[in-house]
């Protein structure tokens, strides 16, 4: 059986990408269409489950939904009512979760199962574009509070043996970018020449770095990202949230070269990765 896929995707701002936001018609074509092909859903080798590391729940030590059914968290605010009609009742899984748990624990890396949070918009937003028949099961599981590259990484590579059990594992974040007051102003008057130049020489950066065969070499490059030119422009300082999904994806993918596609975001470029 070949190994389940690793897929670090950009999950849009917000539940927009459902709600029909042209901003963010790529990147919902994408999650429509790229990612339900890489995992090869609706066909024999469709993955178990799916193992999800979400932006959106930062804890101090790796934690992971364990119930056999989650409620929807709806951790977004001044949207239109349908944004908070959202569903997606696709089953969790404990079986999974301890198979998650047991994983981090053979690199004695600390855990805990949490069955009550819901999943965050991390989770069902592009999930309901991804498997819109709610069909496969989902474990969310958290990005660390500290934002250490290292740690991250390593939490990657413990999970990355799931894959030969046929559970996929996707990090939902934006590694491009998460900027909101740059975002906001690039939204209102453009993204400036500067700007955009500055934007895809740190998008070529981290792709030189992810898209490095060998992991030893990627975990090097990764451990030193927030050296690299204009990653506080990408990622404020304390608010790499958002970039810690990749860094997990990374570690996951194991030896071996990831591939890249982009969508355009209000004139940025969200650039994704996977390994298959």
């Amino acid at each position: 059986m070949a190994k389940a896929p690793v897929i670090s995707v950009s999950h849009g701002g917000g539940p927009m990408p459902i709600l029909g936001d042209p901003a963010q018609a790529e990147l919902a074509a994408s999650m429509r269409t790229r990612v339900p092909s890489i995992l090869k859903l609706k066909t024999e080798a469709a993955p178990r489950a799916i193992v999800l590391v979400t932006a959106h729940w930062e804890t101090d030590v790796v934690t992971i939904s364990s119930a056999e059914k989650h409620d929807l968290l709806y951790d977004y605010y001044g949207f239109p009512p349908e944004a908070y009609e959202i569903r997606h009742p696709a089953p969790g899984s404990n079986e999974v979760a301890e198979l998650v748990r047991d994983a981090l624990k053979k690199q004695n890396m600390m855990s805990k199962m949490d069955e009550h949070r819901g999943w965050d918009h991390g989770v069902f937003v592009p999930m309901a574009l991804v498997d819109p028949s709610a069909f496969i099961p989902i474990v969310q599981v958290s990005v660390l509070r500290s934002q250490s590259p290292d740690e991250l990484f390593k939490t990657g590579q413990a999970l990355a043996p799931l894959r030969d059990q046929n559970i996929a594992i996707i990090g939902s974040g934006s590694a491009s970018f998460h900027n909101l007051p740059l975002l906001l102003q690039s939204m209102s008057n453009g993204l400036g020449p500067k700007a955009r130049e500055k934007h895809v020489q740190w998008n070529d950066a981290i792709e030189g770095i992810i898209l490095e065969a060998d992991a030893t070499k990627r975990r090097e490059g990764l451990l030193n990202w927030r050296d690299l030119d204009s990653a506080y422009d990408a990622h404020p300082r304390n608010r790499a949230e958002h970039f810690s999904p990749l860094i997990v994806c990374a570690g996951a993918g194991g030896n071996g070269k990831a591939s890249a596609w982009s969508d355009l975001f209000a004139g940025y470029e969200m650039r994704s990765y996977y390994w298959s």
